[in-house]
């Protein structure tokens, strides 16, 4: 029954990697491609070292909290602070207005 849950927590956290690494790729606009990385590649190592901690049998070791505080703790931060620089520097959005997309036009 364990070996299902770690499978599942495997397949779960590295779905979420893959879509925040397509939205990194293919989202058009620079805040954009700051959300979408952040939040899905911390809840996908989030789910990978949950199911690194289950499957293991010395369980939640001293090491692997400091892993996950680390991560809970520097990834917004640091897309609060890319947000910043943004927002300093005047990044504008390039993303296209919704009359620009095809079919849109009446």
């Amino acid at each position: 029954m364990l070996d299902l849950l770690v499978s599942v927590l495997l397949l779960v956290g590295s779905l979420f990697i893959v879509v925040g690494a397509f939205s990194l790729v293919r989202l058009p606009d620079f805040f954009m491609r700051l959300h979408g990385p952040t939040k899905s590649t911390t809840l996908g190592v989030g789910s990978l070292l949950l199911a690194a901690v289950i499957h293991t049998a010395d369980g939640l070791t001293l090491h692997k909290l400091l892993i996950a505080l680390f991560l809970f703790m520097t990834a917004p931060v640091s897309a609060f602070l890319l947000g910043q620089v943004g927002l300093r520097r005047r990044v504008t959005s390039r993303a296209p207005l919704p009359e620009d997309f095809p079919g849109s036009h009446q």
